[in-house]
């Protein structure tokens, strides 16, 4: 079950990534479009005193069309147009590094709301088995709960026949596999977060290689033509910096998710052996 929701979660954010992608690249090219339908209908005409006149209240009131197009530019439509302003190659790379990365993260959160449980009721109720039903009834207890704690203290009760000592044994190994499996694709998750900026910083560095190719062809330096390649070039590491931001957030609620679960853990796991040492002195 928790396969099929990461790999629905996976499918998911990468088709809204590419669903994004696409709308970008649909919006500059209808620009681009408009731009020389625009361009073509435009003829020589003589110029009226209305015109005249709607031209000069157009210049004293410049303010009038600049709050028009910032109202009508969002903050979305502007990522996706710088977007695909970027080049599609390394813009793609980080895309999927933010996609697969948040993906991740997603699967670990679900993983690790799962495996919280309160341990103060944990340890009641198997107090109260263990007084009522023995040892028996307390590993009912633990199957009928999920998470690490129980499973942890379920390996415990199934050593007690061989003494107290197997008991502490077996609660330690198997805690300590059970930390591990909470720290489960950690490893991706910041595989992801390091892959990001720098495949931006490698499109930086190719994309100013090909400004200075385009300078070299010109046979001069134009203001156009590199900030132009500057731009493009640019843009790639914002984005890769934007992937490593948001990958880091989650890392570290992650982390922090795995040490107040695992701190409880050991909390509880002391309990629990206090607990076992006074039913094995009755």
């Amino acid at each position: 079950m928790k396969k099929l929701i990461a790999l629905f979660t996976v499918f998911s954010i990468m088709a809204f990534g590419m669903t994004s992608m696409s709308w970008a690249q649909k919006a500059n090219t209808t620009k681009g479009a408009k731009e020389e339908t625009k361009v073509e209908e435009q003829a020589p005409a003589e110029e009226t005193p209305a015109e005249t006149t709607a031209e000069v209240k157009q210049v004293e009131n410049p303010s009038i069309e600049d709050n028009s197009t910032a109202a009508g530019t969002s903050l979305h439509s502007t990522l996706k147009t710088k977007f695909a302003e970027g080049g599609p190659l390394w813009m793609t790379c980080v895309l999927i590094s933010l996609l697969l990365g948040i993906a991740f993260s997603i699967e670990r959160i679900f993983y690790l709301n799962l495996s919280n449980v309160n341990a103060s009721k944990l340890l009641a109720k198997l107090d109260a088995a263990l007084n009522e039903g023995g040892v028996a009834k307390a590993k009912d207890v633990c199957k009928d709960v999920r998470g690490p704690v129980a499973t942890v203290f379920l390996q415990g009760l199934s050593h007690y026949d061989e003494g107290m000592e197997s008991v502490e044994k077996a609660v330690v190994a198997h805690g300590g596999v059970a930390v591990g499996k909470l720290e489960k694709n950690l490893t991706w998750i910041g595989l992801f977060m390091a892959w990001g900026p720098s495949l931006g910083f490698m499109g930086t560095v190719l994309g100013m290689v090909q400004a200075f190719d385009d300078i070299e062809k010109q046979g001069d330096i134009s203001p156009t033509v590199v900030a132009g390649g500057m731009k493009v070039a640019l843009l790639t590491t914002v984005f890769g910096l934007i992937t490593a931001i948001i990958l880091q957030l989650f890392y570290n609620y992650i982390l922090s998710r795995i040490d107040a679960i695992v701190n409880n853990m050991e909390t509880a796991t002391i309990e629990f052996m206090d607990m076992m040492t006074k039913y094995n002195k009755k």
